[in-house]
């Protein structure tokens, strides 16, 4: 691992775990990228770069015509001096001009890796983690200076990019375009890769040839969103599961978002992510800064397994923080589709102490606990309880529960604000509005202005003393609409198009504070479900509610597609009743304790109502989660199977030694003469030798990797799950 600097031809090197990345300085202090792949011991200009008189590409010398910014592959391109591709960054001047001229000044490496000022970042606990380079870009003449930072893990194929502006001129500059990273390859025989969908349909993979032009995705709405994830990747066209190179880019940030791949005329792919520059612009006064949120690059030449793989080990690590990074998750039962508003004290303590029975560990009391809040048209803001429900509080109803044998947690959604509430009366200014504008509900409710320190004062305050005032060992942090008339009474005009980021600085604020002050809570993230499920987000909060859809098949999809990127254990994934509340299918309790059961596991049904026969299915579900819970939230995860392929899913768990296997197989419908057919394990040793638990049957590793397990011909019906459980003999 390390970083060189190569003085006589300017050359930087980047190696971490198995990638290098390497970067010049050439000519006049232009910034040009060279290489990122599998890692090399040395670079001596194999690749060198080589110009050519192209018509229509502008030149910065006159002298020579075959040197264009329009050809050059670059690290942070510019706008406005022949290079018609989009930039990764623009500025305005005061004299309304858009032109600007980064060149190198500087750099310096150093050990270890800095936080970023109010953003979620990945970090490290040694120094010795991790390397940085710094690389000063300065436009002498509005004293505009640039600094590129790049970090690379020693244990990681990983590379993270940010950027920070700093105004050393003598006037107001306006940051238009402040992307994070941009990077240039001499190559576009790529696949571009990206997760999309919608509430309730999230993280459906997307895989599809990279053509001329401009490939995006991208969110406008004030979060990374259901419809799009901050990611994309570039696969080789050859890339498979396994095999194969890929390039892979995750936004470290939860609002609006731009990720692109350009084809440009000769072929050359510029990829950028960042801060999605519609309704953006950032007023930088002299002596100001302004940081971008950072970039996680992963390599792989692995496939996408490989891919995978690296992001699992690094957010697991090295980006979740706190006491529950690496503590086991508890079991838990929450009340939303069993009571939904309509519950009492007594309904809540049926529940729960059918639960204890199960050997569940936790109760969560969702919606509708505070206010008057009997439906979704009230009491957002109100953040104190509902008497007439829980007549004696919130304190005596977590203690007869923790009593009884469970921890117990609550549901807030505290970003958010109804217009009939005791709050909205008393500040009918704190959301986001525009003066003049009607103010559009979703779901009857408006978005709390968190780019006001009054506001996020509050927040703390309300939310703080609920979390002090019984004994809550889980938060489900909610925020249930997208943002429209984006606009703060608090910030100046020439400041309105900076809502959208400063609300996201509030938030982290705010999340900070809250996190911080209550470390032994576990906090779990939520949008409607799926929609802010990003790295941000898990740098507060180390879970995230998968998606508001709890049915089995539709989950296969939406776990399957969630694990290209985020590990297991920041998976939320429950039971629910039959039919299913979202889609109206019925499945089997044991496929839907199979399917949540890849998650952190937990049910979102009426316990009361379950028959004996279904209670015995939960005790064993219950009681195998817990065997197998450390294997599921801390292993190692492969898929098997595509639910986006086939008519059939499959998956495994095994733990660093692989010593330890679990495998889940999954069919949906049900055919006709159908063929036999067995699934081949990957992951495992192939020296090893494997024990099926509840026999006495015996394979070698190579066996099951290579000849494979037979599937039961005996999965008759619709709908159905198996499992396999090995341990080393």
């Amino acid at each position: 691992m390390g970083i060189e600097f190569y003085s006589k031809n300017k050359t930087f090197h980047l190696k971490a775990k198995g990638t290098s990345y390497i970067m010049q300085v050439f000519r006049a202090g232009y910034l040009v990228h060279l290489y990122w792949g599998k890692k090399i011991r040395e670079y001596n200009e194999s690749n060198f770069l080589q110009f050519l008189d192209r018509g229509f590409s502008g030149n910065p010398y006159k002298d020579d015509r075959t040197f264009s910014l329009d050809t050059l592959p670059q690290e942070y391109p510019q706008y406005g001096n022949t290079d018609y591709r989009k930039p990764a960054y623009q500025i305005q001047l005061v004299n309304g001009s858009t032109v600007t001229d980064l060149r190198y000044v500087s750099h310096s490496i150093y050990k270890g890796k800095k936080s970023l000022e109010g953003l979620p970042a990945t970090y490290v606990e040694n120094e010795d983690e991790a390397e940085t380079l710094e690389i000063v870009m300065e436009d002498a003449l509005i004293g505009l200076q640039v600094i590129l930072s790049y970090t690379v893990f020693e244990q990681y194929n990983v590379i993270t990019r940010s950027v920070r502006f700093v105004n050393h001129g003598k006037s107001n500059l306006k940051i238009l375009r402040a992307l994070s990273m941009s990077i240039d390859f001499h190559d576009a025989d790529f696949y571009f890769l990206h997760l999309h969908g919608a509430h309730i349909r999230e993280r459906y993979i997307e895989r599809k040839p990279l053509q001329v032009g401009i490939q995006s995705i991208e969110s406008t709405r004030g979060a990374s969103s259901h419809q799009h994830n901050p990611f994309i990747a570039l696969l080789k066209r050859d890339t498979t599961e396994d095999f194969g190179e890929v390039y892979a880019f995750n936004f470290v940030y939860s609002g609006n978002f731009l990720a692109q791949a350009e084809v440009d005329q000769f072929r050359n792919t510029r990829v950028s992510i960042g801060i999605n520059p519609f309704d953006f612009s950032w007023k930088l006064e002299p002596g100001e800064s302004f940081q971008t949120p950072e970039v996680v690059m992963v390599y792989s030449a692995d496939g996408l397994n490989g891919m995978s793989q690296t992001f699992h080990h690094l957010y697991r690590n090295r980006l979740v923080r706190g006491k529950y990074r690496d503590q086991e998750r508890p079991i838990l039962v929450n009340n939303w589709e069993a009571t939904y508003f309509n519950f009492t004290a007594e309904k809540i303590l049926e529940i729960a102490k059918v639960g204890r029975e199960l050997s569940i560990e936790l109760f969560v009391l969702d919606d509708g606990w505070f206010g008057k809040r009997d439906d979704d048209k009230s009491s957002l803001g109100d953040w104190y309880v509902n008497r007439d429900k829980l007549p004696n509080g919130l304190d005596d109803l977590a203690s007869r529960i923790n009593k009884n044998g469970m921890q117990f947690g609550l549901w807030v959604e505290p970003e958010m604000i109804s217009v009939d509430s005791d709050l909205y009366s008393e500040h009918p200014d704190w959301c986001l509005h525009v003066d003049g504008r009607e103010r559009s509900e979703s779901r009857n409710q408006l978005v709390l202005d968190l780019t006001r320190e009054d506001v996020q004062d509050e927040i703390v305050n309300r939310i703080s003393t609920i979390l002090k005032s019984a004994p809550i060992a889980y938060v489900k942090w909610d925020m249930n609409r997208h943002m429209t008339e984006i606009g703060s009474a608090t910030l100046p005009p020439d400041r309105q198009r900076e809502t959208a980021h400063r609300y996201m600085l509030g938030l982290y604020k705010i999340l900070e504070k809250i996190t911080t002050a209550f470390p032994d809570i576990l906090f779990e993230s939520c949008s409607g479900g799926g929609g802010r499920f990003d790295p941000g987000m898990l740098y507060y909060m180390p879970q995230t509610w998968t998606s508001d859809n709890t049915d089995a098949v539709s989950r296969l999809k939406i776990q399957y597609g969630t694990s290209l990127v985020y590990p297991i254990i920041t998976m939320g994934a429950h039971v629910s009743a039959v039919p299913n509340h979202q889609v109206n299918r019925v499945t089997s309790l044991d496929m839907r304790g199979d399917v949540a059961m890849s998650g952190n596991f937990g049910y979102e049904l009426d316990l009361t109502k379950l028959s004996e026969g279904e209670k015995e299915i939960v005790k064993r579900q219950v009681e195998k989660y817990k065997r197998i819970r450390s294997l599921i939230q801390f292993g190692d995860f492969y898929r098997l199977k595509s639910p986006f392929e086939g008519n059939d899913t499959a998956w495994l768990f095994t733990n660093s030694e692989k010593s330890r296997v679990i495998v889940f197989y999954y069919s949906i419908l049900t055919e006709p003469a159908a063929p036999l057919s067995v699934l081949k394990l990957k992951g495992i040793d192939v020296s090893k030798k494997y024990r099926l638990v509840g026999t006495e049957k015996v394979y070698g590793g190579d066996e099951l990797c290579y000849v494979g397990l037979s599937i039961p011909a005996n999965l008759k019906g619709d709908f159905q799950s198996y499992t396999w459980e090995f341990n080393e003999v």
